[in-house]
């Protein structure tokens, strides 16, 4: 991951990173943002994303929008690579968050602080049973 623009220094714009997935690489379980939209450019290789209870597959140079409010979950396409360019809009200071995943990844920060910086981070999980059954018909 390469965080590119957080809002500080974007005058509350855009929070902005880019993603490279490996084949069978897992991105985020299904939550929604209450106050940004999200947009999602997928530079190379094909992204499968659930937008409210729809899954799909987004290919090299495609570009989704998601609103406030609205569920969505995204991994690499199966047996596919990804590249992809995340933009929020407006922006808000998530590099903190990424960070955070990063640790919890790493085994250096316990999960349950992802959930305790739901609010300060504007992202909400939820449960999908239709992104849960996409990664496992891709599995």
């Amino acid at each position: 991951m390469t965080l590119l623009a957080d809002s500080d220094g974007t005058a509350g714009g855009v929070t902005s990173y880019r993603s490279t997935f490996a084949e069978g690489a897992a991105g985020a379980p299904a939550h929604f943002h209450t106050r940004a939209t999200e947009l999602f450019f997928v530079i190379s290789g094909a992204l499968q994303v659930l937008v409210d209870e729809e899954v799909t597959v987004l290919e090299e140079g495609d570009f989704l929008a998601v609103p406030p409010h609205t569920p969505h979950a995204f991994a690499a396409a199966p047996g596919r690579e990804a590249d992809v360019l995340f933009v929020f809009t407006p922006g808000m200071g998530r590099f903190d968050y990424l960070r955070l995943l990063g640790r919890v990844m790493r085994g250096e920060a316990d999960p349950k602080e992802i959930a305790e910086s739901s609010e300060r981070f504007d992202n909400h999980y939820v449960d999908s049973p239709v992104w849960r059954a996409a990664l496992e018909r891709s599995a």
